[in-house]
């Protein structure tokens, strides 16, 4: 009988279809096309408009004018108003949506709490515009469910003082009811990659519930839910819908500035000062989100 001898394989592995090693196909950028061209009509092309615009005057010629106004009245308050706005609900959602998302993760993995938990804020994090703004409405709005009833049957009136819903304090409460379900969403993976093994290695060691979180869990989800706060304050800087569905007079946050100048309620000649503005936020998302992605290079050495 012929013996075969075993071929030996290159030094490089196994060939890779499709052409050179690591080397995407035209297959794979043929299917690709209809992605890159979504992100280019809707994310590059109107960046970079904003970005042209906002050094250019109504002529078309270079000006920082545009730029310098934003550090002044209105504007710059406006600015002050949406960080206020973005950083308060990013730590209200992050606290109460790490504690509930805490609740379900240390239950049962397949337990009824949690996927009844995680599905609602799936769709939860994802309601806003004119459906959530019309739910507050109706229910604590002047005449909403909620306001009759305490006005009727407990004597409270919810707008004595003032008609705070279509002001500030009332966009915080809006936008914390999708904050919430957000924190949810993007921490359950963190705490779920805390592993057993690390508590059982901390108790032999004769270590405490405080040694464990002052020394292993801490600091493995303090970037995590830091990561996750600048995702939520870039979430709420950049709401737009809900705002202007609920306001409808006044532009105190910076989407409702740019609303002005898109619907023409602009003075004559100063029409590219509302891409200052989308410039301004642009840069203020993009600080927030990269913070982000270097706190989640350190937390990808934990989940290796």
């Amino acid at each position: 009988m012929t013996s075969v001898a075993p071929v030996a394989a290159a030094p490089g592995g196994p060939t890779k279809k499709g052409g050179a090693a690591g080397r995407p196909s035209v297959a794979a950028w043929f299917v690709a096309v209809p992605f890159l061209a979504f992100v280019g009509t809707f994310l590059v092309y109107p960046t970079v408009l904003v970005l042209v615009g906002a050094f250019q005057d109504s002529n078309g010629a270079f000006t920082l004018d545009n730029l310098t106004t934003l550090f002044k009245g209105v504007y710059f308050d406006a600015f002050v108003r949406s960080i206020e706005l973005s950083a308060l609900t990013a730590l209200i959602g992050a606290v109460f949506g790490a504690l509930l998302t805490w609740a379900i993760a240390v239950g049962n993995p397949d337990g009824m709490l949690r996927r009844t938990v995680v599905a609602a804020s799936g769709v939860l994090a994802q309601f806003g515009g004119v459906p959530l703004a019309f739910a507050f409405l109706a229910t604590v709005g002047f005449e909403g469910l909620v306001t009759k009833f305490l006005r009727d049957n407990a004597g409270i009136d919810l707008f004595a003082g003032s008609a705070w819903l279509f002001e500030l304090p009332g966009l915080t409460l809006v936008y914390t009811f999708f904050q919430i379900p957000l924190m949810v969403i993007v921490f359950l993976p963190a705490l779920d990659g805390l592993r057993p093994q690390w508590r059982e290695a901390n108790a032999s060691l004769g270590g405490t519930s405080w040694t464990y979180w002052r020394h292993v869990g801490g600091p493995i989800l303090t970037p995590p839910f830091l990561g996750a706060l600048l995702l939520l304050f870039a979430n709420a800087f950049s709401a737009y819908a809900t705002a202007a569905a609920l306001v409808s007079q006044g532009s105190p946050i910076v989407p409702l500035q740019i609303r002005g100048f898109l619907t023409g309620e602009v003075v004559l000649g100063q029409e590219n000062l509302g891409k200052a503005l989308g410039l301004g936020m642009v840069i203020v998302v993009s600080i927030a989100m990269g913070v982000n992605v270097l706190l989640q290079r350190r937390v990808a050495k934990w989940v290796r």
